[in-house]
């Protein structure tokens, strides 16, 4: 018969052993939060140097910065006139999960749909039809003044087609931030366990 002779403090092994789960866990909620809130930051900056993934951002047109300027508003940024989209774009982690964009929930200062806005912008509309009311007709006029653009003669009765290009500032950075996400998320597990090699 064989006998087993213990050495070492087997009480604290079995502690870590016992533990080792619950760390495991909590290691890899912590590392989940770090991915998102970094894919997170990456859309926020890639908005503010308007080249999300280093995607170049197409700028507004003249017509749309005489608009914002006869509202009140300064900037000659694309998707940047109060910063409502950028700062609605959230990292949300809930169990094993995570989402990173603009929530359904995101309103701008407003009211309106910031997630509208964001699939708007991403993908581009198709034309829109709007019905002049007299007040538009004079804004519209006055948005061509305020740019330097010729005003075309006609009644200027009828209905002003509206076409949004696509701007995509979501998936530049997803496609940027895709390779080497899995050896990035091990790593940092790794690393809140106290496993990552020397």
């Amino acid at each position: 018969m064989t006998t087993v002779t213990k050495t070492g403090d087997w009480r604290r092994a079995r502690a870590l052993l016992a533990a080792g789960p619950v760390r495991l866990k909590a290691a890899i909620a912590v590392a989940m939060r770090q991915e998102a809130e970094a894919l997170r930051r990456e859309i926020v900056q890639g908005l503010t140097r308007q080249a999300p993934g280093g995607s170049a951002i197409a700028p507004p047109k003249e017509t749309t910065l005489a608009a914002r300027r006869l509202k009140g508003f300064g900037g000659s940024k694309s998707l940047i006139v109060r910063a409502d989209l950028r700062n609605g774009v959230a990292a949300i982690v809930r169990g094993d999960e995570a989402f990173v964009g603009v929530p359904r929930t995101a309103r701008g200062k407003d009211g309106q749909s910031l997630t509208k806005i964001a699939e708007v912008q991403e993908f581009g509309s198709a034309p829109i039809v709007i019905p002049m009311t007299d007040a538009m007709r004079r804004f519209v006029f006055a948005v061509l003044r305020e740019a330097g653009e010729p005003i075309g003669g006609g009644s200027g009765r009828g209905v002003v087609v509206v076409q949004v290009p696509a701007r995509p500032f979501l998936r530049p950075a997803f496609e940027k931030f895709k390779p080497g996400a899995q050896r990035r998320f091990l790593a940092r597990v790794a690393a809140l366990t106290g496993m990552g090699g020397a």
